[in-house]
């Protein structure tokens, strides 16, 4: 493996491979940057153009660009609160407190060093332990993905500020959102009404985008409206600390770890893993009043935890030729293209694309690091940009991604619908995240619940007879006890200090 991984290591820093590697980081950067532009749109984009490439060559441009992007969302995330990719949804809730604070460039250095954790830990672990976690996710069936989901849905009342019962409000909202479309088991319509784009359900991507940037955009118009003359906001120029450093780094240590083998198991994607990382390490956070404040240790969990993903949801691939997630999907073609077959073989046949695409993601990241540490006086000039100039361009952007998944107008008013929901609902202080993360779970948890459910003919013994998917209810039952204790606590404090 050592040998293998030496020649892949000067593979990664040949004159072919080196600057495609790089060209796929900065690329993949600027487009998870953009709203509506995700990880998974860029590596589609660029496929095509890896057809004459070298087999090496070309996957490691294209898994270049997927570390890129999932970072790369976290920097509108943070300055402009409106989260590049699904995956930097997490992100919002510390990122951007911490940049309204004047704290940005600290916000971003913070992002950038998690993401490489998370990134580093991850492809670590699929050098290491590949065929293990492999057959680990092999174990999942629809009971496990059913008992996956509702623990991710208990993290709903986690992200609902002080008011559980708005946020509880917020996800019946989300999960309503998600059943509209083709029933999964019967494919009967259900609340279409006749109109064919919602026969395939409503996309999560223009809903993100309505949610958090159109309604951003909005918020900040009235803003604008109402202070006429406002000071340019100022930023402090420095990045994370000593003490930073080490209040974080455990916690993106787990949440790396965390994200690996949430990304092992196909279906679990990188924004499923941002919010379960983030509800874990608020739940283990000596301090976890402090979430959602400007939190180090939120802001570090949500960017290991989707950068975790990159290294796992390949393990499956490259081991069984089953994808982790959607990028992992695009990148079987991308294999299949090249003439290699993902599999057990893959390794015997192909050890030299294998190891070179390792040891190229060893190097991608640190990339990815120095990039995100270089650019980050850049990346905070935006937020001096005067609002009536950045709101229209954010509005402006927020439309051409929304239109640019699918070129569709009807993706548009699902965005600007959307934003005026966001809107209203921020003025009745019910949080959006929920609404987003119900629509993300809902689906994954109706369909295997129902699956679940034939497969042991109407019985609910599924429940407890599967050791994985108990140990996930456990952990949902305890994720809601620890909560609604941590919500009491919280009350109790406020009372004393009033």
């Amino acid at each position: 493996m050592l040998e293998h991984l030496m020649t892949g290591l000067f593979t990664a820093f040949s004159p072919s491979v080196f600057p495609v590697l790089i060209f796929g980081v900065l690329g993949g950067i600027i487009l998870g940057a953009l709203p509506g532009l995700t990880a998974t749109m860029g590596v589609a984009i660029l496929l095509p153009f890896t057809f004459g490439m070298e087999p090496t060559a070309a996957l490691v441009m294209l898994i270049g660009v997927y570390i890129g992007g999932i970072y790369g969302g976290s920097i509108a995330a943070i300055l402009l609160k409106t989260p590049g990719t699904p995956a930097s949804a997490a992100t919002v809730l510390d990122g951007h407190t911490l940049a309204v604070k004047g704290q940005a460039a600290r916000a971003l250095s913070i992002s950038a060093v998690a993401s490489f954790v998370g990134g580093l830990i991850s492809t670590i672990v699929l050098i290491a332990i590949a065929p293990l976690l492999a057959d680990f996710a092999l174990k999942f069936n629809a009971p496990e993905y059913f008992a996956l989901a509702l623990f991710g849905l208990t993290i709903i009342a986690s992200v609902s500020s002080k008011n559980i019962l708005k946020g509880l409000l917020a996800g019946t909202i989300g999960l309503l959102i998600s059943t509209v479309g083709l029933d999964p088991i019967s494919s009967v319509p259900r609340f279409t009404f006749d109109v064919m784009d919602l026969y395939s359900g409503i996309n999560v991507i223009p809903v993100l985008i309505g949610l958090f940037a159109i309604s951003e955009g909005l918020n900040q118009l009235e803003k604008l409206h109402a202070q006429k003359k406002s000071a340019p906001p100022k930023f402090d120029q420095k990045l994370l600390s000593k003490a930073d450093l080490k209040a974080m780094l455990p916690t993106a240590v787990k949440s790396g770890l965390m994200g690996t083998t949430i990304g092992s198991v196909p279906g679990a994607g990188a924004d499923i893993s941002a919010f379960v990382c983030y509800n874990e390490a608020k739940r283990s956070a000596k301090n976890p009043d402090e979430f959602g404040k400007g939190s180090v240790q939120g802001l570090a969990a949500a960017e290991a935890g989707n950068n975790g993903v990159t290294g796992g949801s390949l393990v499956p691939l490259l081991t069984l030729g089953v994808p982790g997630d959607a990028v992992a999907a695009v990148l079987l073609g991308a294999l299949i293209v090249q003439g290699l077959t993902p599999g057990p073989l893959l390794f015997s046949q192909n050890p030299e694309v294998v190891y070179g695409v390792f040891s190229s993601m060893l190097v991608a990241n640190i990339v990815m690091l120095i990039i995100g540490l270089v650019g980050i006086r850049f990346f905070c000039r935006i937020i001096e940009v005067p609002k009536i100039i950045m709101i229209p361009i954010i509005i402006f952007l927020s439309v051409i991604g929304a239109y640019a998944i699918n070129n569709s107008m009807f993706d548009v008013a699902i965005a600007i619908s959307f934003g005026l929901l966001g809107f209203v609902l921020n003025k009745m202080e019910i949080p959006s995240s929920p609404i987003l993360l119900a629509i993300i779970l809902g689906p994954m948890a109706e369909t295997n619940l129902r699956k679940s459910l034939l497969m042991y003919e109407g019985s609910w013994s599924f429940l407890y007879e599967r050791p994985i998917a108990l140990a996930f209810i456990v952990l949902a039952m305890f994720s809601v006890y620890s909560t609604i204790k941590l919500k009491k606590k919280q009350a109790k404090s406020d009372v004393v200090h009033q």
